[in-house]
């Protein structure tokens, strides 16, 4: 038993260094995308139907939470194989638990709503640009041009009349000459770029999840017939 449980203490030393690393590319990919130039132009956009919006704090909200439920999994894993504590193994258990019950939603929605995302931002861009077609609206111009500029792109096909003059007007001087260059594909490439990586990472920390509850259940098993052996780092010469 003795043995079995050194290997463990081993194992899960590096292990517990992985997991931190892992809550905080997670916490690194929540805050870059909270606060990228890209996402908050969309999301800042004062549209009563910005759907985004919503979606945009909701991932934040959830990746910080998420990437700090496992940085605690991991100190408490730590803990717990230095001191050999059942308790704090336990602990350690049911933020690993914890982090998985929102991590399975999560990617559950992601394949069930996976352009939703792609789609909201793409609406947002939609009625900023026809607003600025309509009444050449000075706000939304401005709003439109930022757009332009962050995405490297020049307006949209539309079907409504003619975008020359919106795209003279709201196009980065470099990239008038270039107009027609669909900002809503442009929109997508970016976009799938990003929730590919997303995706992956998730999937990732779905598979260290669950490796990290079955390390901690071994641990506690371990940690708990060494206990009941009267063997928890006490040895006596006879």
């Amino acid at each position: 038993v003795r043995t079995q449980q050194e290997l463990l203490l081993c194992q899960s030393l590096p292990k517990n260094l992985l997991f931190q690393l892992l809550g905080l590319s997670i916490a690194t990919l929540s805050t870059v995308t909270h606060y990228g130039l890209h996402f908050t132009l969309i999301s800042n956009i004062s549209l009563e139907s910005n759907s985004y919006r919503v979606i945009h704090h909701a991932a934040f909200y959830f990746g910080i939470c998420l990437s700090m439920t496992l940085i605690l999994a991991a100190l408490l894993s730590s803990a717990a194989t230095v001191q050999e504590s059942q308790c704090l193994t336990a602990m350690g258990f049911f933020c690993f638990a914890l982090a998985f019950c929102g991590l399975i939603p999560a990617a559950c929605w992601r394949y069930t709503h996976g352009t939703e995302v792609e789609n909201s931002m793409m609406d947002v861009y939609d009625l900023v640009y026809e607003e600025v077609r309509r009444n050449a609206s000075s706000f939304r111009r401005h709003e439109l041009t930022a757009i332009h500029e962050a995405f490297l792109c020049c307006g949209k096909r539309s079907l409504f009349g003619d975008t020359a003059n919106v795209e003279r007007k709201t196009c980065p001087s470099g990239q008038v000459r270039d107009a027609g260059q669909d900002c809503l594909r442009e929109i997508q490439d970016f976009l799938k770029k990003h929730m590919d990586f997303a995706s992956m990472l998730l999937g990732i920390t779905i598979g260290f999840t669950v490796y990290g509850m079955i390390l901690t259940s071994f641990l506690w098993f371990s940690i708990h017939f060494s206990s009941n052996l009267d063997r928890k780092g006490k040895y006596t010469l006879r």
